[in-house]
């Protein structure tokens, strides 16, 4: 049994539907205008964030002077705008003219090259100071083109994973105290490059890939300068290709609370930050989005019904620990490497542009209310978040799984009722298991034959998400339940 409770219990943020679109130079491109447009047009999506890319931008003429060249960051942020996106952007991509070096250059790719065949420069800034004056000049012609009321919504953060390859890469990820000194300094400047050109943008740091200790030693200068923190930028996934395939670490959602979330909140708790906002601005199940089920056969969990199930219990299990968590994005990123379709990448679409379960299980939490109201299962295995929004109508996201999403759960039969009386009201049901919304299960049902134009459009066809049944309020809800389903039912007028 599943009740649905009439109470409500707060104003809940709708944290989840965010993603971290990559590589951001895809904006530009046909293939990543159509995901744009799609997200944007389904609102699946409500934030993207993007890399600033200095790298495009900042340049010296013949005599050593700093330029700038927006046009290309131009049409990115614009078409971001056009189609309604809200934007954080993460100040990086240290340009070879003001690097400290240019030796070191750092690969993200599958490939062992980014996108369009460009580096990422790990080096600190020679001069801090010429580091401000380009967060300055970037934020000040924000401003002017966008205007400080429409900048002010933005979050911006300075650089990426400092703690990781994208910067200092000559030290591994243990040797954080130098990393640490010189991000301390490059965040510093960043603060007041930023301040300079607008009040309103939000900054924050230090988009942590994942050594805490980084984050302490970090939030210790914070308090101790008083530098301006609006936000703390954090990473989670949740395990990785090494420890899937050696089965150390396997699929588990509790993963991102007991080896990220909740000893991060331990540091903010710290040095008294426990309540500044906090973004999750890249997460997944699994990092190495670049890597497929070649270098990992589990990660053909990206294309079925596990990660959708995975998502649905995460947003529970995040609701349940009361952390304040305004955004949590979705990294796309292994988008440019895909050479076939249901191979394992991180992103929404496959290939040929057929929508995973995991697109789906974001546009089913698009629908839901903002007001958090309480449901129970008795099943140990049933996760439920209901919400209701200001019309009275009701939203109930569940998903039936194990801890490590075994796909032997057996099947069971459940029965969802309201406390409040919605016999005047209709119920939608949409459904994402191995049998509905669910392409990859197609293809493999069909024997995972070759694409032909017929079976891509039958594919695409099911990777649209639509109801399994309509009914009235006053008929009795039964759910049929296998492993990993996921399910949204809204009872509405």
């Amino acid at each position: 049994m599943i009740t649905v409770d009439s109470k409500i219990i707060k104003k809940q943020p709708k944290f989840w539907n965010h993603a971290l679109f990559h590589p951001t130079d895809a904006i530009e491109d046909p293939w990543g205008k159509r995901i744009l447009d799609r997200m944007s047009a389904d609102g699946a999506i409500k934030t993207i964030r993007i890399y600033s890319m200095f790298e495009d931008i900042v340049y010296t003429d013949e005599d050593g002077k700093l330029c700038y060249d927006f046009r290309v960051s131009d049409l990115r942020l614009d078409y971001l705008l056009e189609k309604n996106y809200d934007i954080l952007l993460a100040y990086g991509g240290m340009p070879d003219c003001i690097a400290a070096s240019t030796d070191n250059q750092a690969s993200v790719s599958k490939n062992k090259t980014r996108y369009k065949g460009k580096m990422w420069n790990t080096s600190p800034p020679k001069d801090y100071a010429v580091w401000e004056e380009v967060c300055y000049e970037y934020t000040k012609h924000l401003v002017e083109r966008y205007g400080e009321e429409t900048v002010a919504k933005w979050h911006c953060h300075c650089h990426n994973e400092p703690d990781g390859v994208f910067w200092m890469a000559e030290h591994g990820w243990d040797d954080y105290v130098p990393k640490c000194t010189e991000y301390c300094k490059l965040y510093d400047a960043f603060v007041r490059g930023v301040r300079r050109a607008s009040k309103g943008i939000r900054v924050g740091g230090p988009a942590l890939a994942h050594v805490t200790e980084f984050l302490d030693m970090f939030l210790a200068h914070v308090k101790e300068t008083g530098v301006e923190l609006n936000y703390v930028a954090l990473h989670t996934y949740g395990t990785g290709v090494r420890t899937l395939n050696d089965g150390s670490k396997p699929l588990a959602t509790e993963n991102h609370l007991v080896y990220r979330i909740n000893p991060y909140m331990e540091i903010l708790r710290k040095y008294g930050f426990q309540d500044v906002e906090m973004i999750i601005d890249e997460w997944g199940a699994s990092a190495q989005g670049f890597y497929n089920i070649e270098e990992c056969p589990v990660l053909i969990f990206r294309e079925n019904e596990i990660y959708s199930a995975y998502f649905a219990k995460l947003i529970y299990q995040l609701i349940e620990s009361g952390y304040n968590i305004s955004k949590m994005m979705i990294c796309l990123s292994g988008q440019h490497e895909m050479v076939t379709d249901f191979s394992g990448f991180r992103n929404f679409f496959t290939l040929n542009f057929i929508a995973k379960p995991i697109y789906n299980a974001h546009l089913m939490t698009s629908k839901m209310g903002d007001l958090l109201v309480e449901s129970k299962a008795d099943n140990e295995n049933v996760f439920a978040v209901s919400t209701k929004d200001e019309k009275g109508n009701y939203s109930t996201l569940l998903t039936y799984c194990s801890k490590h999403f075994e796909e032997d759960l057996p099947a069971i039969t459940e029965e969802l009722t309201f406390a409040e009386d919605i016999s005047d009201k209709t119920v939608t049901v949409y459904c994402i298991d191995k049998t509905h919304t669910n392409p990859y299960r197609m293809w493999q049902r069909a024997g995972s034959p070759e694409m032909t134009e017929e079976l891509l459009k039958q594919l695409r066809e099911e990777g649209k998400l639509k109801p399994v049944w309509v009914q009235k309020g006053s008929e009795k809800l039964t759910l049929e339940l296998s492993a990993n389903a996921t399910y949204l039912i809204l009872a509405h007028e």
